[in-house]
C-alpha cells in the first residue's frame, strides 16, 4: 500500500537537504525506497507507509532544525539517513543536536553508524565501556575525542591514553633511541588522533604539563587514576593480568574505555588474552557495558570494509588456514 504525503520548505532549506546534483535525496529514496519529488517549495513522498512516515518526520526536524540556524554537510546528512534508516526510533534532531559534538573547537564530530551512536552513548552513560571490532570502526578516535571534550568541559582534569607495548614482528630493542623513542612507534595512533582534534600547540602544552599523559601499559602499575578519562587502547594484546592491573587503576571522579580487536591478538603463542577472557568475567556487571562493532562500521576506505568481511569469512570458513 503506498502513501503520498505533502510538506512544504524554504527554497534555501530545500537546496541544502537535496545537496549536489539531488544526492542527498536519491540517497534518502535508496535507503527507504520512496519518492521524493519537488515542485517549487512543496515535496511530496511517495512509498510505503511506515517508509512515508520516516521521512515526514525527517523533513519536519530538518525545517525545524534549519530555521534554528544549524549547518549541514552533505555526509552529515547522508550518515543520519542511514542510521534512521537502521533505527527508526531515532531521529533527525536527535543526531544534530545529541550526538554530534565538537571536543576543542576544531573538528566537528558525529557517529557514523548505529553502533558509533550506541558506544558514544554507551561511554556517555557508563564508567567502563568497553569497545570491541575490526580496525578502522572509530574506537579509539571516539574515545579520545570523547576523552578532549571532557576534559575541556571540566568534567576530568586529566586525561591518561596507555596501549600494551606489544611487537608484531619487530623488538622495541632494536629500535634506537632512548626508552621514550623505543614506546613511541607504538603510541602513535594515539597522538596522531589527538592532534587531529586539538590545536598541535594546544596539545603539546596540555602534553608538557602532563595533563594529558601517553604511556605504555606497564607504566600504569601501581598507580591509582582519579579523576581522569582513561583510554586502553589495542586491549587484545593485554594478558589477563595486565587487564586486571589495568581495571584496577580506576579511581574516583574517573571513565574508562577500554578498545580493542579480537582478530589481531600479538601475544605469544599460548597466552590468552586479557581482551577476550574479560568479556565473561564483567558481562553482568551493572555500570559496564560492551559496544561490538563489525564490517559496517569500517569508515576508512570502502576496500577496508571487504578486506575485513573476506577476512572473517575465510577465518569462518578454515579456521586451520
Amino acid at each position: 500500500m503506498s502513501q503520498t504525503n505533502r510538506i512544504e520548505l524554504p527554497p534555501r532549506a530545500l537546496e541544502t537537504l537535496f545537496g549536489v546534483h539531488d544526492a542527498n535525496i536519491k540517497y534518502l529514496e535508496s535507503i527507504l525506497a520512496v519518492r521524493v519529488n519537488a515542485r517549487g517549495q512543496d515535496l511530496t513522498v511517495d512509498g510505503a507507509p511506515e517508509d512515508v512516515a520516516t521521512v515526514k518526520a525527517i523533513l519536519a526536524d530538518f525545517a525545524v532544525l534549519f530555521n534554528d540556524g544549524n549547518s549541514f554537510t552533505d555526509k552529515e546528512l547522508r550518515s543520519a539517513f542511514k542510521q534512521i534508516s537502521e533505527d527508526r526510533a531515532y531521529s533527525l534532531k536527535d543526531y544534530f543536536t545529541k550526538a554530534r559534538f565538537n571536543p576543542s573547537g576544531k573538528k566537528q564530530v558525529a557517529p557514523k553508524s548505529v553502533n558509533q551512536r550506541k558506544y558514544i552513548e554507551a561511554i556517555h552513560d557508563n564508567d567502563l565501556v568497553f569497545g570491541i571490532g575490526p580496525a578502522g570502526t572509530g574506537k579509539s578516535f571516539l574515545a579520545v575525542a570523547l576523552a578532549v571534550h571532557a576534559l575541556f568541559q571540566k568534567q576530568v582534569s586529566r586525561i591518561i591514553l596507555t596501549r600494551p607495548a606489544v611487537e608484531a614482528g619487530e623488538r622495541l630493542g632494536f629500535l634506537p633511541g632512548d626508552l621514550q623513542d623505543k614506546v613511541d612507534p607504538y603510541l602513535r595512533p594515539l597522538y596522531d588522533a589527538l592532534f587531529d582534534l586539538v590545536d598541535t600547540e594546544r596539545v603539546t602544552k596540555l602534553l608538557e604539563k602532563r595533563i594529558i599523559e601517553i604511556a605504555p601499559l606497564a607504566f600504569m602499575r601501581g598507580r591509582t587514576l582519579a579523576d581522569a578519562f582513561i583510554i586502553l587502547d589495542e586491549a587484545q594484546n593485554t594478558t589477563s593480568e595486565q587487564m586486571k592491573m589495568f581495571l584496577t587503576r580506576i579511581g574516583f571522579g574517573s571513565k574508562a574505555v577500554v578498545t580493542g580487536d579480537k582478530t589481531q591478538i600479538d601475544l605469544p603463542r599460548g597466552q590468552r588474552s586479557g581482551l577476550v577472557q574479560v568479556q565473561s568475567i564483567l558481562k553482568d556487571l551493572d555500570g559496564i557495558e560492551f559496544v561490538y562493532f563489525d564490517e559496517t562500521d569500517v569508515v576508512r576506505h570502502k576496500l577496508v570494509q571487504m578486506i575485513v568481511k573476506a577476512y572473517e569469512n575465510k577465518t569462518e570458513k578454515r579456521p586451520e588456514e
